[in-house]
């Protein structure tokens, strides 16, 4: 009886073992991944597209080649009574079937980018500069999301058809802050705006919010690109954004270690951060997570711009 039960519990250990072997493999996946995905960006965009469009006629061929191929095997199979009776309306099914699959492949992207962040940080001015081009002095504070669809300010001048952007800026206030989770299924990027004046006496506060959002599964499981903006950066007291980005990492990792400890009735985190064993880094998470500079209140918003039409192309 105790040789059985010494049995189930080694191979239970063994259980355990493959599945952090998987976890980590998995991770390790994803950043040789993320490495990929920015040896692509550094390739000229005039080469990257020549090979999207070469890759897209490709698909779109074999797909046409393949349909003609069914329908002519469908011909020689049957008879010519057949073929006018069942054969029309298999071709007809076939057609259809391509057109979807054609539609499917060229379903448009979500233009949503979110705006969100501690209460203060300049969010609302954020979304009037990318809107209007103006700050709107006086009149920025919001207790409920900013939401509008618009043609971005500084590419109204364009000519040709210009895509419009989706901006929803998500209140800082914590009780406010469910109503991002009606948004992030949707987002194609998320703007976590931060207060590079005020950074230090509210790390704990930004280093929470940014922890929930990192680990929630609607944000893991697509892999939703997110901006940390260091916002109001032309005050002489503003921190800089390696500055910000070294203590944000440390204080998630704090939070991590914290967090982890409780037991999982104890938490609302769907998601587990980093790599376990390892000090947290941006670079370690599922998603990309890039770091900017921006001052809403002087217009300078381009990397801002940039983010946005990374994800939401023009």
């Amino acid at each position: 009886m105790h040789l059985f039960l010494r049995s189930d519990k080694i191979e239970l250990f063994f259980i355990a073992m493959d599945d952090q072997k998987l976890e980590n493999l998995k991770i390790q996946l994803q950043q040789l991944h993320n490495e990929a995905y920015e040896f692509v960006q550094s390739i000229p965009p005039t080469q990257l597209y020549g090979a999207i469009g070469v890759v897209i006629f490709t698909i779109f061929f074999f797909l046409i080649t393949v349909w003609c191929s069914i329908v002519f095997v469908h011909v020689i199979l049957h008879s010519k009574s057949q073929l006018h009776d069942n054969g029309y309306v298999h071709s007809v099914h076939l057609y259809e079937i391509l057109v979807a699959a054609v539609r499917l492949f060229k379903r448009r992207a979500s233009n949503t980018i979110v705006l969100t962040g501690l209460n203060g940080s300049g969010k609302t001015v954020l979304f009037y500069q990318l809107r209007d081009g103006s700050s709107h002095q006086g009149i920025v504070t919001s207790m409920e999301p900013n939401e509008d669809t618009f043609v971005l300010h500084s590419e109204t001048a364009k000519k040709g058809k210009v895509k419009p952007v989706h901006i929803v800026d998500v209140p800082g206030h914590s009780r406010l802050r469910p109503k991002l989770d009606e948004f992030l299924p949707l987002a194609a990027g998320i703007v976590f705006v931060v207060d590079a004046v005020e950074f230090l006496p509210n790390v704990r506060a930004a280093s929470e919010y940014l922890y929930d959002i990192l680990t929630k599964a609607s944000v893991v499981k697509r892999k939703i690109p997110l901006l940390l903006l260091c916002n109001k950066v032309d005050k002489v007291t503003a921190h800089t954004k390696d500055f910000i980005r070294k203590q944000l990492e440390k204080e998630l990792d704090k939070l991590r270690a914290s967090r982890t400890a409780l037991s999982s009735a104890d938490i609302a985190n769907e998601y587990s951060l980093g790599v376990p064993g390892e000090a947290f880094a941006f670079h370690q998470c599922l998603n990309k997570i890039s770091v900017a500079e921006t001052s809403g209140s002087t217009g300078d918003i381009s990397q801002l711009e940039q983010f946005i039409r990374e994800y939401v192309q023009a």
